[in-house]
């Protein structure tokens, strides 16, 4: 029930209908709520996957988000937050839809006046990820007080570990300490600078990446009476086949930017990417992403994304079954795992098709869109697939 703010003239606080009031730095704000029935549009889906990209990396790193843009939005009726997102969604973001991610060397997580940390790095030993930067002698008699602000992001976790005031510019170094289950995650770090008054901030700077060409071999199982090698090109659907990514650009002419990502290679600390190629047009019709949880050799992560055009005629299923098929019969992995928004049907629909139980709910997990979103766990075992 909503509640009228300084009588019928005034805004109001609540939800009436499907409109909800609420008052934001002084100003009263009413939205409409709820899903639209209509379709999403090519434009819109492209939006919505920039959206879940940017905020994966800004919602872990929250404290330092409010803290880095507070002064970017002073005296506006600016949130710090979506200021973050509008920002790196415009300089951030890479490649086109389905198949967007994000350009860490381009992520910003504070905006500001102050200089910007110079040629800073990163290094690690054991739990301990130390960030090292350059002081001129200008900069140490001008701005030696300030306090670095330090973001470590965990892209596979989608967690973050801050400190929001950390050594001073003069001192050229600051020491980071997380937990030994975090010491082999593919990590990307930020570093800015806050005023010991916090009446100024800095642009962040990128520091660099850790850990981001960890690989585990899948080893080719072959019919000891067929004399058959079970290679990556065996799965596919029936209007399709499903190729290596390393296959697919070198079929295209392309060139192969990484050679350790073959197709008997999974990449530990990112997706590997397998490409669904048509068979009457010869085209990519959509892609298939597979990872090995870290450090656990027999948990798998799996997705799917089918091109729009490409949608309701099947593909994702069997796409999903050929991938299931190739954990199972390829590696040491008895468990995959699937994380689904609680309100995408089709896709919880799909999962429980092919056999996925329903294993844990996490309500308010994710911040997308400008909402909280809460998603289901699934989890398909070894000996439950046929």
């Amino acid at each position: 029930m909503g509640k009228l703010i300084n009588g019928i003239f005034g805004g109001f606080h609540g939800r009436i209908g499907n409109l909800v009031g609420y008052t934001l730095k002084g100003k009263y704000i009413i939205r409409k709520i709820g899903r639209s029935s209509k379709p999403l549009t090519p434009g819109r889906k492209a939006n919505c996957q920039k959206m879940t990209v940017v905020n994966e990396i800004l919602s872990p790193s929250l404290d330092v988000i409010r803290a880095g843009f507070r002064l970017a939005v002073a005296g506006t009726d600016k949130n710090e937050y979506n200021e973050a997102v509008s920002y790196n969604k415009k300089n951030a973001i890479q490649g086109v839809y389905p198949n967007i991610s994000l350009d860490y060397t381009k992520v910003l997580m504070s905006m500001g006046t102050l200089p910007v940390a110079i040629h800073p790095t990163i290094s690690q030993t054991n739990e301990k990820i130390t960030f090292n930067w350059e002081v001129t002698d200008d900069q140490a008699y001008q701005y030696g007080n300030d306090r670095a602000m330090l973001v470590v992001y965990f892209p596979n976790l989608k967690i973050s570990h801050c400190d929001l005031i950390g050594s001073k510019r003069i001192e050229g170094s600051h020491t980071l300490n997380i937990g030994p289950e975090y010491v082999n995650e593919r990590m990307e770090a930020y570093i800015s600078f806050v005023k010991d008054n916090g009446r100024e901030v800095s642009d962040s700077a990128y520091a660099g990446a850790l850990n981001t060409h960890k690989t585990l071999d899948i080893s080719e199982k072959t019919d000891s009476e067929t004399e058959c090698s079970n290679r990556d090109s065996d799965y596919a659907g029936s209007d399709f086949d499903i190729i290596s990514y390393r296959e697919y650009l070198l079929a295209s002419g392309i060139g192969v930017p990484e050679p350790k990502s073959g197709p008997d290679k999974i990449i530990t600390s990112r997706w590997s990417i397998y490409v669904l190629k048509s068979r009457a047009s010869d085209q990519r019709i959509g892609d298939c992403y597979l990872r090995f949880k870290q450090n656990d050799k027999f948990t798998a992560e799996m997705k799917v994304s089918i091109a729009p055009e490409e949608q309701r005629k099947g593909y994702a299923k069997e796409a999903s079954s050929a991938m299931i098929s190739l954990l199972f019969n390829k590696s040491e992995v008895n468990r995959i795992v699937k994380i689904v928004d609680a309100q995408d049907e089709a896709a919880i629909a799909l999962l429980k098709s092919l056999g996925f139980k329903e294993e844990e709910y996490f309500k308010d997990s994710v911040f997308s869109d400008g909402k909280w979103v809460s998603e289901y766990q699934f989890a398909l075992l070894k000996s439950d697939w046929k």
